[in-house]
């Protein structure tokens, strides 16, 4: 009985990892310093663990208050290694209307999960 529940928790873990996996999606990362005021939230201060949402992601303003898990995938330039290998969990609570990237992380943010020399980084993310 022990057996066939240990084998029964092992084969949930291994599907809900490749659900999670498979529910990322690809973008590209910038970063940024000003948080106050915001698209969404106004003077409200959120933290630091934060995000702006490009043009095709905002959708007028329907992601604002979600929340994703960011992972730094690889570089997009020449600087090597660029990743951390950790991820970061960030609220949106701004609009970045034609920034380089798919999210603009704040900088503590992007810090978590790369070098901010790169620049620019290529992620997943998911809800």
């Amino acid at each position: 009985m022990t057996l066939k529940l240990n084998m029964s928790i092992i084969i949930f873990v291994i599907v809900a990892s490749l659900i999670s996996v498979a529910l990322a999606t690809l973008g590209t990362a910038t970063f940024y310093t000003s948080y106050v005021p915001s698209a969404c939230y106004g003077n409200q201060n959120n933290g630091v663990m934060i995000a702006a949402a490009s043009d095709p992601l905002y959708g007028n303003g329907a992601v604002c208050g979600k929340v994703f898990k960011v992972t730094c995938t690889g570089p997009t330039n020449p600087v090597p290694h660029p990743c951390t290998g950790k991820s970061v969990v960030v609220k949106i609570v701004d609009h970045c209307p034609g920034c380089g990237g798919t999210l603009d992380l704040s900088r503590e943010a992007f810090a978590t999960i790369a070098n901010p020399v790169a620049g620019i980084i290529k992620i997943d993310y998911h809800q």
